[in-house]
């Protein structure tokens, strides 16, 4: 990765001044933990997330988890498909139908290319189905202010 301004740690805090929310709604709800996932969340803080695309969301608890970290305590909430695509970046609020689930922690790139593990820290680790999720209800990915970065 020649000149990867990620790799070469010349990125010291998020470069994106403003930007649109990414939007979309679960087609898939999911029930099961982990302790032991060993996810490897690519350091890049930002993905392009495209209009139709459809990526699994995976909850995590650890309080270290961020680009470039190793996540294994984990809890599949679902597959979300992307009605307004854009960009998300680590430290987004995530939220389903307008309540938060947590902060986006940062990409595993398992599966690609079939979809991406957008993988988002949690205070309580609780699974789709515990949290009553329901297939349509509306995903959303929010900016946070500059000021609680």
């Amino acid at each position: 990765m020649k000149n990867d301004p990620y790799a070469a740690g010349k990125f010291s805090s998020n470069p994106y001044a403003a930007k649109t929310d990414v939007a979309g709604a679960l087609t898939v709800v999911l029930s099961g933990k982990m302790e032991d996932r060993g996810l490897e969340l690519i350091k890049p803080i930002s993905r392009c997330i495209r209009k139709y695309d459809i990526h699994e969301l995976i909850l995590t608890d650890e309080p270290d988890a961020k680009p470039g970290s190793r996540v294994d305590r984990i809890a599949y909430l679902g597959f979300a498909a992307i009605e307004d695509g854009g960009v998300i970046v680590a430290g987004d609020g995530v939220y389903l139908a307008g309540r938060l689930v947590g902060t986006l922690a940062g990409f595993d790139e398992t599966h690609m290319p079939n979809h991406l593990n957008i993988v988002i820290r949690t205070e309580a680790l609780a699974d789709g189905v515990e949290q009553g999720a329901g297939l349509g209800m509306p995903v959303r990915f929010t900016v946070a202010s500059r000021d609680e970065k």
